[in-house]
């Protein structure tokens, strides 16, 4: 069965552990994290558009939409796949954090395949030591068991794909890929590098 796909950078966080900076637009060598993620993206989905909450405009220059949560307060990452379940067109959506500008060209195909071969809803990376579960596809059709989840008061990613039969995919041959920038000592150390080969799979 061939199913529609669509994907999502999130970026939407509050930042706190960059101290509130807003995380996809600090500078790698010069260029915007969440470009980063927007230009390997491109070569795997058609259709991409960025999940923010601030600075709605600057996002915008990449020439995709932007949409904020339609819940309020910064509710984690939940509230925006929410969001973007509730606004897709497509049978599934990708979704990629803009903090991990070196995943592997294979994501969209590995995870797919996942949910092909299993036959389920979710399927998230796991890098052979740590779960990632803001890398993920998932099938639009989720959207009313995820805003029941949300309601409950529940804001935990692993639960909520572990109760829908979600399925982890082995990336350990890229562990490397899924290294994120999460504070402002990570910017200063990757800025220092000459190049991201180290990183970036093959």
């Amino acid at each position: 069965m061939t199913i529609s796909i669509s994907a999502v950078i999130l970026a939407g966080g509050q930042a706190k552990r960059m101290e509130g900076a807003d995380k996809g637009l600090q500078l790698l060598h010069g260029k915007p994290l969440f470009q980063f993620i927007y230009d390997r993206l491109h070569s795997q989905v058609e259709t991409i558009s960025i999940n923010a909450n601030r600075n709605q405009t600057i996002y915008a220059t990449a020439g995709v939409p932007v949409f904020g949560d339609n819940l309020e307060g910064f509710q984690g990452p939940l509230s925006g796949i929410l969001t973007a379940l509730e606004r897709a067109d497509s049978d599934f959506v990708l979704f990629v954090p803009c903090d991990s500008p070196f995943f592997p060209d294979n994501l969209l195909e590995k995870l797919k395949s996942a949910v092909d071969f299993h036959g389920v809803s979710i399927a998230y990376v796991h890098d052979g030591e740590r779960e990632h579960p803001t890398f993920c596809l998932m099938a639009r059709s989720l959207k009313d068991k995820l805003a029941t989840y949300l309601a409950s008061g529940e804001r935990r990613m692993l639960q909520f794909m572990r109760q829908n039969g979600a399925v982890s995919v082995d990336f350990s041959e890229n562990k490397q890929a899924f290294t994120n920038i999460n504070t402002l000592a990570d910017l200063t150390y990757f800025n220092q590098q000459k190049d991201f080969s180290g990183f970036i799979a093959k």
